[in-house]
């Protein structure tokens, strides 16, 4: 046999080993599916051509040729137990408090992570190679799935890289996406068959079934959210776990977030929440997870649960309607939200007739048309979204809907965010947008402004009584009541109201003004570390990007806002109008002790000894703050291989730069 067959075969599998990590672990393709469907084929050619050759690993070994006769038990090396789980944010603060008080003194990570509604399962490696799959079961037995587990997508056979561990046990959840579940009930549809009600059925049964071609079928998924029996393992925390599986090949969970407080992980849940339309796969709450491994040893579990983790669950109702229209609103920065019209459907106890499809990306996506048939879900206190189209119940063919290039209000040409998925209009004067301010400004996380109703911002915008925020503080009695449904009484109690907006404070007010990125934590955050408007205005980019929980994005669209025309010409006017602009400053921190007492420093590229949080948690240990971005208030950047950006502009700024054998002589160790 020629060596250089086999030769050619390795080289294929690695080359589409590599493509399978780009597509579903990095999200990141570098070929199309046709010219992956090509690499394969040679292999599988080659493969048929020399038998000898085929091992149990080759990308061609995912679709078994023959069904098992019955699904064996696998013992789990390690329990897979339960996860406790709470509706209430108030239980999930009582959780927070209760791990502090079992870690006293100590600084906790918080991680927060998508909970994926799918089929539990655990992956054992062994030497880089799969093992088995296993079901969860009742925790501690669970059903032998090797054969449907090698069909899922994006589970390699064979871990990537020259120092796998002997032993990796992955444990994950199994999910089949919606775009997949629209497509499975087409070809359901088409066969005569009955469809599919939801995504995690699916995914349930399939993994079970005794024929594995089956699963191979049905394009069924794995994200990768931790481990159970492992050697070898580098990683001492999880957000290490997570980089240290990816660089494995495995597929982690996406959309993972770790934060230095408990309060500050509570917070982002409430964020993420809102961002569920634009998931192609169901979750049914959030995680939040203990960051390091020996505080979770040290936490144990109880004979139930683990005591470092909770799931954050919210209640989600669904059912089917028909979109009668699909219209476009504008928003107050501009932005143009597309909105189904729904046949009116009850969920929750409330009637829904309404439905934001947030952005044209999206309404592309699902291919969302009038006339369609679509799944709506409520979850939470967050406003209806539709999860998918029900295809198969296109009777005829429907007209795509086309996204106006005219703003609907003003008529002024649209324009799409660079790098975004936000048509936005860029007039700040049309009128949607000025009365969608003007609303905001109002509301109650604002300034607060009993009285001031949306039929009434309607009357004041369209009547040009007010154009900007200022003009509210300058209303009279006598305009007021000249107004359709307003008397003297109402008229007074309004500007009562708008009265006592001057005092709510900079947090209120930098929340009220509409900014890009800036919501009421973000306003707190900025107002308590700032103290007010004026010393908030004089911090550069740089400055503001490092103040805890802030970062270069929010950083520059603060900036940009209080250094544009509209922005200081706003903040100039409330100012002469009396509105207040400052707000206690957060009390500060007893000075830090340690030989990095009041330094801050920038970690960057990779190092040998130390793990990213690892190290960052040492510098805090040691007095010093770490962060993100590389100013001229940097003391230091300890730099390992691969330092990008970041060294450049240490070593332009004139920052000392630091190896990691420095930094251990600077500190001690």
């Amino acid at each position: 046999m020629p060596s250089d067959v086999a030769s050619e075969i390795e080289q294929l599998r690695e080359e589409i080993r590599h493509h399978d990590r780009k597509y579903y672990v990095e999200a990141a393709p570098e070929i199309s599916d046709l010219e992956y469907d090509r690499l394969l084929e040679r292999l599988k050619k080659l493969e048929a051509a020399h038998p000898d050759l085929v091992t149990p690993d080759s990308p061609t070994q995912r679709v078994g040729d023959q069904p098992v006769a019955e699904l064996a038990q696998i013992q789990h090396r390690l329990p897979m137990l339960s996860i406790d789980n709470t509706y209430s944010v108030d239980d999930l603060r009582q959780f927070g408090a209760r791990v502090a008080k079992l870690l006293p003194g100590e600084a906790i990570e918080w991680v927060v992570e998508l909970k994926i509604d799918g089929v539990a399962v655990s992956l054992l490696y062994e030497d880089g190679r799969l093992s088995y799959g296993a079901t969860r079961g009742n925790g501690v037995v669970g059903d032998n799935i090797t054969h449907n587990i090698r069909t899922v997508l994006g589970v390699p056979l064979r871990l990537s890289g020259k120092r796998v561990p002997p032993a990796l046990e992955a444990r994950g959840e199994v999910y089949m996406t919606n775009a997949d579940l629209v497509r499975l009930n087409e070809e359901q549809n088409r066969k005569g068959e009955k469809p599919f009600a939801n995504s995690r059925n699916v995914a349930a049964g399939t993994v079970r079934m005794l024929d594995p071609r089956i699963c191979a079928q049905r394009r069924l998924r794995l994200f990768c959210h931790g481990v159970g029996f492992a050697e070898g393992l580098r990683a001492k925390t999880h957000m290490e776990f997570l980089d240290e599986i990816r660089g494995y090949g495995l597929p982690a969970t996406p959309m993972v977030e770790c934060f230095d407080s408990f309060d500050a992980a509570v917070t982002h849940c409430e964020e993420l929440i809102e961002r569920l339309h634009e998931l192609d796969f169901e979750i049914d709450g959030l995680v939040l997870k203990v960051n390091r491994f020996d505080q979770r040893e040290r936490l144990g579990s109880t004979s139930k649960s683990p005591r470092w983790l909770i799931a954050y669950k919210f209640e989600k109702y669904e059912g089917s309607t028909t979109v009668n229209d699909i219209r476009v609103q504008v928003g107050k920065t501009g932005a143009i939200t597309p909105v189904a019209d729904l046949a009116p459907i009850e969920l929750a106890g409330t009637v829904v007739s309404r439905a934001s499809l947030h952005n044209a990306d999206e309404v592309e996506r699902k291919d969302v048309r009038i006339g369609d048939v679509v799944v709506v879900e409520k979850a939470g206190k967050i406003i209806p979204h539709v999860v998918r189209v029900e295809k198969h119940l296109r009777e005829k063919p429907l007209r795509k809907f086309r996204f106006p290039t005219r703003c609907p209000e003003c008529g002024t040409a649209v324009v799409k965010d660079e790098e975004g998925v936000y048509i936005r209009c860029p007039n700040p004067a049309c009128p949607a947008q000025v009365k969608e301010r003007i609303r905001y400004f109002a509301s109650r996380n604002a300034m607060d402004i009993e009285g001031l109703g949306d039929k009434l911002v309607d009357q004041l915008v369209n009547d040009g009584l007010v154009t900007s925020y200022g003009d509210l503080y300058r209303l009279s009695l006598d305009q007021l009541a000249d107004l359709e449904r307003m008397g003297k009484k109402s008229s007074e109690n309004l500007l009562a109201g708008i009265k006592a907006s001057r005092e709510r404070g900079l947090a209120r007010l930098l929340n009220a003004l509409a900014i890009r990125h800036v919501g009421a934590r973000v306003a707190t955050v900025l107002a308590e570390h700032f103290g007010s408007m004026e010393a908030l205005v004089e911090a550069g980019e740089e400055e503001l990007s490092e103040v805890n929980e802030i970062g270069p994005i929010i950083a520059a669209s603060v900036h940009q806002f209080l250094h544009s025309k509209p922005g200081r010409s706003t903040i100039e006017e409330l100012a002469e109008l009396g509105i207040k602009m400052t707000a206690p400053k957060a009390k500060a921190k007893a000075a830090a002790t340690g030989p990095l007492a009041g330094k801050t420093l920038v970690v960057t590229g990779t190092l040998e000894k130390y793990g990213r949080e690892q190290i960052e948690e040492l510098i805090a240990q040691l007095g010093g703050r770490a962060t993100s971005s590389v100013s001229k208030n940097t003391d230091y950047v300890v730099a390992g291989e691969k330092a990008g950006s970041k060294l450049d502009k240490a070593q332009k700024l004139g920052v000392k730069v630091l190896s990691e054998k420095e930094f251990d002589k600077l500190v001690g160790r």
